[in-house]
């Protein structure tokens, strides 16, 4: 499963932080029924058969919705469950290996700072890249922020997709028109909100006004 531009609209990252008793289904759930596109499952502290239990269940959950499910980092995990992909950061394992041990199939996002990074990610292989921080963030203590020039930059020297991520909100996801992006990923700007279909909707309906000002 190869994804299109389209599926990289609304790019739900998840985040245990803000369960608040409820589970971690219900929550994408809720994200998926608002017009979430696409699903990265994001677990840094789950052992392993509690990670592979919710990860072949979210699988499920993101197929009857038609839309691209991916884990963050585990390339062996996403394997072992037939994820759609996988997404890795900078330090994490390089685009071309990854490619080689999920096969041509699958989806690979890869995240990028800079135009050397995003030239070289999408030369080894990646399908979308995942640029940011393009706001100041607390979800990633160690997020490096990107200028908007750079953004606009990255998708002007690559031909495939790129989304934002970092800080976006609906009330600053317009910031970003002109760039060049075909959608953004966020975390708490839905999963943070009490109401996360809503937050969805409103959030899509903000980046597709975003994207068409491109």
């Amino acid at each position: 499963m190869k994804c299109d531009k389209k599926d990289l609209l609304l790019y739900a990252v998840t985040d245990r932080s803000w369960l608040n008793g409820e589970t971690l289904y219900s929550q994408v759930e809720k994200a998926l029924e608002g017009g979430a596109t696409f699903v990265q499952l994001r677990e840094k502290h789950l052992d392993h058969e509690t990670f592979l239990k919710e990860a072949k269940e979210l699988k499920e959950l993101c197929a009857k919705y038609q839309v691209p499910f991916v884990l963050d980092d585990d390339v062996e995990l996403a394997l072992e469950v037939g994820a759609d992909g996988v997404h890795v950061g900078q330090s994490d394992m390089e685009a071309g290996d990854v490619r080689a041990q999920l096969g041509k199939d699958k989806i690979v996002g890869v995240s990028a700072q800079t135009v050397e990074q995003a030239l070289l990610a999408q030369e080894r292989g990646a399908d979308y890249l995942g640029v940011g921080a393009v706001f100041p963030t607390s979800s990633k203590d160690d997020a490096v922020e990107v200028d908007h020039e750079t953004v606009k930059a990255i998708c002007e020297a690559v031909d495939i997709p790129v989304i934002a991520i970092g800080g976006i909100s609906k009330d600053n996801v317009q910031e970003l028109a002109g760039c060049g992006l075909c959608g953004i990923a966020v975390i708490s700007a839905i999963f943070a909100k009490p109401d996360i279909k809503k937050a969805a909707e409103e959030l899509k309906e903000a980046t597709a006004k975003m994207v068409e000002a491109r």
